[in-house]
């Protein structure tokens, strides 16, 4: 009798178990669901203090390759205006970024070291997701901090990072001289070997 009540208790604990570990592993692959139903959260960058990657609508997919880059107006944070269109006749690295996300902090420095070494041909332009960022003064602190100089666009609203279909950051599009998309977009951090080898293939 009490050989079965052992077994049947030894049981029921590894039902427990499997069971427990089920639920923790559906738990960590799922997205997080915010308040809005058509936004979620992705964490991609494995720092568990991270609350996302980025914020975007679910039904985002983004712009590809062959696209025309859809224009766009923002205040930098030196307080001057951007207009992508204007950059026509140059090749252009268009990145999505925020202060909180280590991949973007990765490559950060390889940007301003390919900035420095090719602004005469290539523009980068690192458009800050101002509405999902700590605070705007955060985005200062920051730029200022680490000495950044090339060109960064405030997405106060939102509206840019939605439109290109932004969904994790950094995201980043190579375009060509003549406002196209030319290359893959690239959701994660880029190497300075790498943004060579992308923008030596637009034209």
């Amino acid at each position: 009798m009490f050989k079965k009540i052992f077994g049947l208790t030894m049981l029921l604990v590894l039902i427990g178990i499997v069971i427990g570990n089920f639920i923790d592993h559906r738990n960590e692959s799922k997205i997080n669901e915010t308040e809005d139903s058509d936004t979620y959260l992705y964490d991609v960058t494995g720092d568990t203090n991270v609350k996302g990657g980025a914020i975007a609508p679910a039904e985002s997919v983004g712009i590809k390759q062959g696209d025309l880059a859809p224009d766009f107006e923002l205040e930098t944070l030196s307080g001057d205006r951007l207009k992508l269109s204007e950059l026509r006749g140059k090749k252009v690295i268009l990145n999505f970024w925020a202060t909180w996300c280590p991949p973007c902090r990765e490559e950060m420095p390889g940007m301003q070291q390919y900035y420095e070494e090719n602004q005469d041909e290539v523009v980068v332009v690192a458009v800050n997701l101002t509405d999902k960022d700590t605070s705007e003064q955060a985005v200062h602190n920051f730029i200022d901090e680490f000495g950044f100089t090339y060109p960064i666009p405030l997405d106060r609203d939102g509206d840019i990072a939605k439109e290109y279909g932004v969904i994790v950051v950094p995201t980043t599009y190579f375009i060509g001289t003549d406002g196209v998309v030319q290359q893959p977009r690239v959701a994660g951090p880029l190497e300075y070997d790498y943004m060579t080898e992308m923008v030596d293939g637009l034209n």
